[in-house]
């Protein structure tokens, strides 16, 4: 669900009926038009915005507005009105990326901003982007995309901020790159002669150009300060005598013509201000609703909020009219400042003020902006309003892009308050959940537990309860704890409301994730359908995600890889261009499936957005489990170094942060590398301390022990075929096949090898015969020779032949005596450098090690290469393996 868009944040203010005509800066302002930059800074009542609105009222190119505010601090927000406002110039801009911002992880600002720029160069037309009120951004991330949309800005578009003070942007560089112009306070103050016309003309005073002087000088041209003294100076029997006292510095000047204007309203006119100006944002029938008791009173039956706002504006009481209809309204921000603070120094009774914010949220509940409905109830100190909008309408306000503003009002809530009230605990835990804040959830789910003692056993407590449990579950998903998750989520299942779907749904979803980690792949895809009916029917977008990963991952695992890569590509549309970090489990569902196909590049690429992607979530193994995967690629393409550099990574990580779970998928890509160096006693140790079944056959293998292999292969089979583990069961047929075929049965190995081809056949499967080598090579010819499966098995020949491997068999096949294989032996110190690039050192590090020049190592490579007829190291260490050199 989508939180509304307040449109009058994209309204150009209109030009007033009487204005100052400012031409010296006009032009200044179109000199900027050829830079990527305009920065209109000074303090507040300068008439920056004035003098942008004047600018783009006589400007040929189409301009795109966006005021800001305090609240678009949240880089989400700041980027949904950002796209909004763009697509004031063209509708369609940033179309795939609204869903996203609404998401309880948006993908990081900067990608967001690199999606908008690509769509950006699209847009035929110059334009012009104007960002008003910049100064009340204080958020670093922002700055930075900022700065990177500047960096990267196409010719079309210029950008036009105004402020009070100098942002955080790299302004040094763009003036030494002329890309930038600016305009301060010095430029926007009034001339004798602009002050002249403004008092004059616009406010109708009646004075001489020495007294008008002597006020532009007390001033110093200051536009604000200029209108508050000639508003105070209306009605005033000595005007002279006025401006000779006007002196002082601005805030205190600022001050005191505030009040001065007050005071010389009617009533009925500072009632109105006063009680208003809790309002960002302001329109008739919100400011009725405000006035319903107070102003109300004091107004003629005639009056209504419109017209009031409309008679403010015409007496220029420093309201802006924010669209062209007259309909919406704000103060002046300096102004509305000061009204609040009279407010607040008029009304001794908190209750007063607090009245006023339960009458805007209620106005804003009743428009259907449930965001600012909850921001005044907050403000107002209604606890129990406050919650009860935070839990929404069948769809909690932390869904809807308020995760921020609701875990600081719950931050600022005295524990007294949420003791009262354990629902709020159990919000409090949830958005720090959604915020990716782990640590602290599970104080505070205790804290709703003991609140609960005692309380009244009703349908809501038990809401409760269940909700409890639901977050235990979540958090249980995180450690890959599939006990707790199932008794938790059994729990919260047993105590939810059954019209409470969000969190009923994203209980489903944990229950497969359970499931899946106990091998019931049934169970857990029938949990993950369930989740995806459900939460596409509430659109619930994480969840829909997460439980389409799910079914990704069970159709993966039963070996239908082609429907599998649609399911995760599936992922990569719903997670955006940028992507939601979770993306990471579709990058790496599609990495292992391009491998598998042997589209080595393109599981480069999956593999390395996996790991991009998975470190921007707080304290995830995902990482790791993309770091393993990098491993096997890299081995793969023959660097060994290469992947045992990266899995020590990943071991130090895992162990770093306590990742029990890919404690033995770390150490299964350990063995790998391991057997690649030739170290088979490691390797050996690591399989069999971490009860690697598969590994320990492998190694078995390595050590040219086929018994031992087959008395671990056999049962393994049969498990996997009792489970219906089908990826694991084709892992271990195909190893099988191997193992036979080494100890001599071949008429057992080919039948084994007819039963895993027919399984890998409708996927695919590419690497699973490929990465066993020449061995395997070999028993596939003996397999071809027999007409068995001639399409599949010529493809699988030629992926092997492509490897190099062809003209290493065709070598051992050609007549050689057994004891002297090769035309010529290699010599000792050969046999010692041959011995060092199996364990993956590079030919520096050889040096390094033999204390022999680089230059003779890479001499006694070349003498290895052909005296074993290879080209690469990899087929070097497979030849000398084959022939027992190693």
């Amino acid at each position: 669900m989508s939180a509304p868009i307040l449109s009058t944040k994209l309204y150009i203010p209109p030009l007033r009926s009487k204005l100052v005509l400012r031409p010296r800066l006009i032009e200044r302002l179109n000199e900027g038009m050829h830079r990527k930059l305009t920065l209109i800074s000074a303090s507040a009542g300068y008439g920056k915005t004035t003098l942008v609105s004047e600018w783009l009222a006589g400007c040929s190119q189409p301009a795109a507005w966006l005021s800001l505010e305090e609240g678009d601090n949240r880089p989400a927000r700041f980027l949904t009105y950002l796209f909004a406002a763009l697509r004031t110039i063209a509708p369609n801009i940033g179309e795939g990326l609204f869903g996203l911002l609404q998401s309880p992880q948006p993908p990081p600002i900067e990608s967001m901003i690199t999606a908008l720029l690509n769509e950006i160069t699209a847009i035929p037309d110059n334009f012009v982007l104007v960002l008003d009120d910049y100064h009340v951004i204080d958020a670093r991330p922002i700055d930075n995309a900022v700065a990177f949309l500047l960096e990267h800005m196409p010719q079309q578009m210029h950008l036009v901020i105004t402020t009070r003070e100098d942002p955080r942007l790299p302004l040094a560089r763009l003036r030494v790159r002329d890309q930038l112009i600016e305009v301060r306070a010095a430029d926007l103050r009034f001339t004798s002669s602009e002050a002249a016309e403004f008092l004059v003309q616009v406010m109708g005073l009646s004075l001489s150009s020495e007294k008008i002087a002597l006020l532009e000088s007390r001033t110093e041209g200051w536009v604000a300060g200029l209108q508050l003294a000639a508003l105070s100076m209306q009605g005033q029997q000595d005007p002279a005598r006025f401006i000779q006292a006007f002196t002082g510095s601005h805030h205190f000047v600022l001050d005191y013509l505030a009040q001065e204007v007050l005071e010389q309203q009617s009533e009925s006119i500072q009632t109105f201000l006063l009680h208003t100006s809790i309002l960002d944002r302001l329109c008739g029938p919100l400011c009725d609703a405000v006035l319903r008791k107070g102003a109300q009173e004091h107004l003629t039956p005639s009056t209504s909020g419109q017209e009031t706002l409309e008679y403010l504006e015409q007496a220029n009481l420093f309201v802006v009219p924010l669209d062209n209809e007259r309909r919406w309204y704000r103060y002046h921000h300096l102004f509305a400042d000061l009204l609040r603070k009279q407010l607040h120094q008029s009304t001794d009774d908190e209750r007063v003020t607090a009245e006023l914010h339960i009458r805007a949220s209620i106005w804003y509940e009743d428009n259907g902006l449930a965001i600012e409905a909850f921001h005044h109830a907050a403000a107002a100190k209604d606890v129990p309003r406050a919650a009860r909008l935070i839990e929404g309408e069948g769809m909690p306000l932390l869904f809807r892009g308020a995760v921020t503003p609701v875990l600081n009002w719950l931050d600022s809530m005295p524990h007294e308050e949420l003791d009262a009230r354990p629902s709020l605990w159990v919000m409090y835990a949830s958005a720090l959940l959604m915020a990716g804040q782990m640590t602290d959830v599970e104080h505070k789910l205790q804290a709703a537990e003991k609140a609960l003692q005692g309380a009244k056993q009703d349908d809501k407590t038990y809401d409760l309860i269940g909700h409890i449990a639901a977050i235990h579950a979540t958090l249980a998903v995180s450690k890959h704890q599939a006990e707790t998750i199932i008794a938790e989520s059994r729990r919260a299942l047993e105590y939810l409301r059954p019209d409470n779907l969000p969190v009923r749904t994203a209980t489903t979803w944990a229950l497969g994730y359970a499931y899946q980690l106990q091998g019931d792949r049934a169970a857990a895809g029938k949990a993950y359908a369930e989740a995806l009916s459900i939460s596409q029917m509430i659109g619930h977008v994480m969840i829909t995600i997460l439980a389409t990963l799910g079914l990704g991952n069970t159709q993966e695992a039963e070996n239908q890889l082609y429907v599998a890569a649609e399911t995760y590509r599936s992922v990569l549309k719903m997670a955006g261009d940028p992507p939601l970090p979770v993306a990471c489990e579709a990058h790496l569902g599609l990495a292992r499936i391009c491998y598998e196909w042997n589209d080595l590049d393109a599981a480069m690429h999956h593999g390395q957005q996996t790991v991009r992607l998975a470190k921007q979530f707080e304290h995830t193994d995902r990482v790791v489990a993309g770091e393993v995967f990098l491993t096997r690629l890299k081995l793969a393409q023959g660097d060994v170094s290469g992947a045992a550099a990266i899995i020590a990574k990943a071991d130090h990580y895992a162990r770093r942060q306590q990742f029990v779970h890919q404690f033995p998928h770390v150490a299964a890509a350990q063995v790998f590398v391991l057997l690649c160096q030739g170290n088979l006693a490691a390797a050996a140790h690591l399989a069999q301390k971490h009860e690697l079944h598969i590994s320990q056959a492998r190694v078995h293998l390595a050590q040219g022990d086929t018994s031992a292999a087959l008395a671990v292969l056999g049962p393994l089979r049969g498990q996997a075929e009792a489970m219906s583990l089908e990826d694991e069961r084709l892992k271990i047929m195909v190893l099988l096949a191997f193992a036979l075929h080494a100890h001599g049965d071949k008429v057992e190995a080919v039948q084994t090898l007819r039963d895993a081809l027919t399984m890998a056949e409708p996927g695919g499967f590419i690497r699973t015969f490929v990465d066993e080598g020449i061995s395997m090579y070999k028993l596939l010819r003996e397999a071809a020779a027999l007409g068995m499966m001639p399409d599949y098995l010529g493809k699988l020949l030629a992926e092997f032949e492509a490897e190099g491997l062809k003209s290493e068999v065709e070598s051992d096949q050609r007549p050689a005596q057994p004891t002297k294989p090769l035309i010529e032996p290699l010599s000792e110190r050969e046999l010692e450098v041959l011995h060092l690039i199996a364990q993956g050192l590079s030919n520096r590090e050889i040096s390094e090690r033999l204390f022999i020049a680089l230059p003779t190592v890479k001499g006694h490579n070349r003498t290895i290469f052909d005296k074993l007829q290879v080209k690469r190291r990899t087929e070097a260490v497979a030849r000398a393996r084959m022939l027992g050199l190693l």
